[in-house]
């Protein structure tokens, strides 16, 4: 069964960095971790949950507007791990921040509609922006 697991959010000065982390735990028979699409999505209190950055199994990546340039997706397969470096933290980017992961779908392409559809989601990991 396939488990993702956040971590790495805090509470941070604005113009501050974090880095999360997650880590998928089990596969699916036939399947591995390179050939998974992934992605992070955020949502804020009040707010509709929205795409953050996405990475396909190909190596396709895409940003939301309001991240370009300061935020980067990686991962790496050998350790499971999906990652999100966040610098130049803005107050707006306060929200709970959820790892998902889809063995068939394309991450990128549930961006718009806020990782609607991917099959594997993980508790998420506050992040907290303060001015």
């Amino acid at each position: 069964q396939v488990q993702l697991v956040e971590s790495g959010g805090g509470s941070v000065q604005a113009g501050g960095s974090l880095r999360l982390s997650c880590v998928m735990y089990g596969y699916t028979y036939g399947y591995t971790y390179s050939s998974v699409s992934l992605g992070w999505f955020r949502q804020a209190p009040g707010k509709e949950r929205e795409g953050v950055a996405t990475i396909d199994s190909d190596g396709t990546t895409m940003y939301a507007d309001s991240v370009k340039g300061r935020f980067t997706i990686s991962k790496d397969n050998a350790k499971n791990t999906l990652y999100l470096l966040m610098n130049n933290l803005k107050p707006e980017d306060t929200a709970m921040y959820y790892c998902a992961a889809d063995l068939f779908r394309s991450a990128v392409a549930t961006m718009a509609h806020g990782g609607g559809g991917m099959e594997y989601w993980g508790k998420g990991t506050l992040v907290t922006i303060s001015s």
